[in-house]
């Protein structure tokens, strides 16, 4: 394929709703993949008045290498550190009055990111395969998953803020 095919294939499966790479970075990437030895440019191709375009075709490096990606993609379970946790655990005790707020705030916007993946799910689901209609609500899981801790730990806040400030207190004395 050539870039503006690749490009036009992440946005119709919307790639940047369930990678990191989006549509407009596809050029960068191919020209990185072509320095790595990954893909080579296989010919030119010309359709009607457009320019040139230079097609690309998948080398056995880049054939070898994307099965090694996948493999470790498909059995390694990604734990990534959420800022939240060391913010909440770096708290100052006489800050802890405005925590509810603001738990109560991330559980809107949490609620709002259901929502939108909802909507991506019934909008661009109905054009994908079962199983990429599988992986865009994995991320509706996980955002639930969210939603479900922060109306724990909001139930749990006047046990957390009385704990807190014993420990002010203790540390004080």
């Amino acid at each position: 394929m050539h870039g503006h095919a690749l490009r036009l294939l992440a946005e119709s499966e919307n790639i940047d709703a369930w990678a990191e790479v989006s549509p407009g970075a596809i050029y960068g990437v191919i020209k990185r993949l072509a320095a790595e030895g990954l893909i080579e440019p296989t010919r030119l191709e010309r359709e009607g008045n457009y320019p040139e375009r230079q097609v690309f075709a998948i080398t056995d490096s880049g054939r070898d290498a994307l099965a090694v990606i996948r493999g470790r993609a498909l059995t390694a379970i990604v734990q990534r550190p959420d800022p939240v946790d060391l913010a909440l655990t770096r708290l100052e005790p006489d800050s802890l009055h405005g925590l509810r707020e603001i738990i109560e705030a991330r559980l809107v916007e949490l609620a709002s990111l259901v929502e939108s993946e909802k909507i991506l799910a019934d909008t661009v689901g109905v054009r994908l395969s079962l199983l990429k209609q599988h992986v865009i609500r994995h991320d509706l899981h996980r955002l639930r998953g969210e939603i479900a801790w922060h109306e724990e730990l909001l139930g749990a806040l006047p046990e957390i803020i009385a704990d807190e400030q014993s420990r002010k207190d203790t540390i004080n004395d």
